[in-house]
């Protein structure tokens, strides 16, 4: 068979049994470069795509290739010539970023560009995060990839990367495993991991004790700088125009920039348009709350690490009780096994159940209705709850509603017409087809999965 009709055949298979976000991720642009002997050569746009391809799907095409030509005996993963000279040669995002990067006042002269100081940076980096300590989930693969990435080929591609997600998620754990895995390949390498607050605070100590130099030589030297919590420099106008220089620096040298904030570069509040447009530039990709499989994937993880094997109800009861931060589920699960251990007894789920007791957040407990939920959506779109509830088919109008409908089954397990009887008494097929709109816009449109995200914070908030 043709490469380019065996090719096609293969990507037919492949989009009917992944989400339509991962088809788009993994395999736009991939081809068969040649065939010969058996021996197939995948052409793929660049190593990332290569990495996940040989790690995640090797098995179902190697599978659905045997299939259709049972010829097939070997794949091979390569990154196309011609793609990674059209990449080379395509002109930046911003020609900013290309011109010498402007020095803040306070800082001149700048520190020569990669002229390296003999004592090394302080990487700031928790030895504990590791690529082998996180438990990857649906709500983090993506996530998960990027950095597993950027850490083989820190500085080439993917920069910046950009996580997003709400609190206790592991993005700290995700981006500190970049630094250490960096660090495990080539010691000599300049990480540094610092939150915004301490970034804004070592600038201003730096102008203070007129140590600009020592500042400027820290930061644009690096080759990896890790920023958590970015958002908090939304309102600091002064850190802001620093760090865009520094950005540009370490940019130009092709060093690697991560970041992480709570939401997505363009929902920073205050924060100015030439930083948000460069955070965007590389990849952007979020984490969201775990399933219940990733959940109790962490909670045995956790356990095995500390030499105890705990039973399936345990796990599930733990699971069911912590769901939506993983720095919560991991402090309850060390004061329970703390417990066990104090007070010599097994991790039954009878005993746990009674060391828990009231102990399980409130949040947890809160009993969310449809009237929450078309409340708290209308107010995150700046609308009445009667405009949800109304007839009005305005387009400003229209997607809230439909989100609002999303959520009810989404987070109640409402029947579509309980859900149209809460929304002004609809017809259920509206309801019907209005999540089923969502579920399909929500694989690839960003925009989309951010204002449900946030209008679930504001929910169990």
């Amino acid at each position: 068979m043709e490469s380019h009709k065996l090719w096609q055949a293969v990507l037919g298979e492949l989009e009917v049994t992944i989400s339509p976000a991962n088809f788009r991720t993994w395999f736009k642009d991939t081809t068969i470069l040649a065939q010969e002997d058996g021996h197939v050569v995948v052409g793929v746009p660049n190593v990332m795509t290569k990495d996940w391809l040989e790690r995640k799907f090797n098995g179902d095409i190697t599978g659905i290739l045997g299939r259709i030509n049972s010829g097939v005996k070997s794949i091979e993963y390569k990154v196309s010539s011609a793609r990674r000279q059209s990449t080379a040669t395509q002109a930046p995002l911003d020609p900013l970023i290309a011109a010498p990067a402007p020095v803040m006042a306070p800082l001149r002269p700048a520190a020569p560009i990669r002229q390296r100081s003999s004592a090394p940076a302080q990487s700031n980096l928790n030895p504990r995060y590791t690529f082998d300590s996180f438990v990857v989930g649906s709500s983090n693969e993506m996530a998960y990839a990027a950095c597993q990435a950027v850490s083989r080929y820190p500085g080439e591609k993917y920069n910046p990367l950009f996580l997003y997600g709400g609190v206790g998620l592991g993005k700290t754990h995700l981006m500190q495993a970049v630094g250490n895995e960096v660090l495990r390949r080539d010691p000599d390498k300049r990480i540094r991991y610092v939150t915004s607050e301490e970034f804004t605070n070592e600038f201003l100590s730096a102008i203070r004790n007129k140590k600009n130099r020592n500042f400027a030589d820290l930061y644009r030297n690096l080759d990896v700088l890790i920023v958590d919590d970015i958002q908090f420099l939304g309102n600091k106008e002064a850190t802001q125009e620093e760090f865009f220089h520094t950005f540009n620096t370490l940019h130009q040298s092709n060093s690697q920039i991560i970041m992480s904030s709570d939401k997505p570069p363009k929902a920073i509040p205050q924060l100015e348009d030439r930083l948000r447009s460069r955070f965007g530039m590389g990849i952007v990709a979020d984490i969201q709350r775990p399933d219940l499989e990733t959940r109790s994937a962490i909670i045995q993880h956790l356990a095995a690490a500390r030499g105890i094997d705990l039973s399936m109800d345990v796990i599930d009861y733990l699971a069911r009780q912590y769901q939506h931060n993983i720095r919560e589920l991991e402090g309850a699960l060390t004061t329970i096994l703390a417990q066990c251990e104090f007070k010599n007894r097994e991790p039954s789920l009878v005993f746990i159940k009674s060391l828990i007791g009231n102990a399980v957040p409130t949040t947890r407990r809160r009993v969310v209705s449809p009237r929450t939920i078309i409340e708290k959506t209308a107010a995150y779109f700046d609308l009445q709850p009667a405009d949800i509830t109304g007839s009005r088919r305005d387009k400003d109008i229209v997607r809230p509603r439909q989100i609002a409908m999303f959520l009810m089954r989404q987070e109640l397990n409402l029947s579509f017409p309980k859900i149209a009887e809460n929304v002004g008494g609809r017809d259920h097929t509206t309801a019907m087809h209005s999540v089923q709109k969502i579920l399909r816009l929500i694989e690839s449109d960003e925009d989309l999965r951010m204002d449900i995200s946030q209008v679930k914070e504001r929910i169990t908030g």
